[in-house]
């Protein structure tokens, strides 16, 4: 399975970005989706997730309200919408894949495959 983000870059407080992780491999629609996001000297942390079929979508609280996930398997793509962004938001964003539909979703360990990144700045 291969993950490739994309849609990341510079942007000032308040302004938008949605991210892209396009996959190719296995059956996309098989497996449960999620973001992370690593700041520097900070450990990975879980933003968002969305199971198979988009029935069950989950959202770490600082940022609810704000990002939304989203996934289209016909296109085998992973989104992620995130509005009235903060310098707090300032990361690298990660998407990631596991088979497991529930549980843990905040759990990095428990995923099985991962992308290479793409840089989120937020300018105050």
């Amino acid at each position: 399975v291969q993950l490739v983000e994309s849609g990341g870059g510079v942007v000032q407080a308040g302004g938008s970005l949605r991210l892209s992780c396009a996959t190719s491999g296995r059956t996309f629609r098989d497996f449960f989706m999620a973001w992370f996001r690593q700041a520097p000297g900070k450990e990975r942390e879980f933003v968002a997730g969305i199971t198979r079929s988009s029935d069950g979508r989950f959202y770490a609280d600082s940022v609810k309200g704000r990002f939304t996930i989203s996934r289209d398997n016909a296109r085998n793509t992973l989104y992620l919408q995130m509005n009235s962004l903060k310098p707090e938001d300032t990361a690298a964003y990660y998407c990631a894949t596991r088979r497991l539909q529930s549980g843990r979703e905040n759990y990095a360990p428990s995923y099985d495959y991962w992308g290479q990144g793409t840089q989120v700045t937020v300018s105050s």
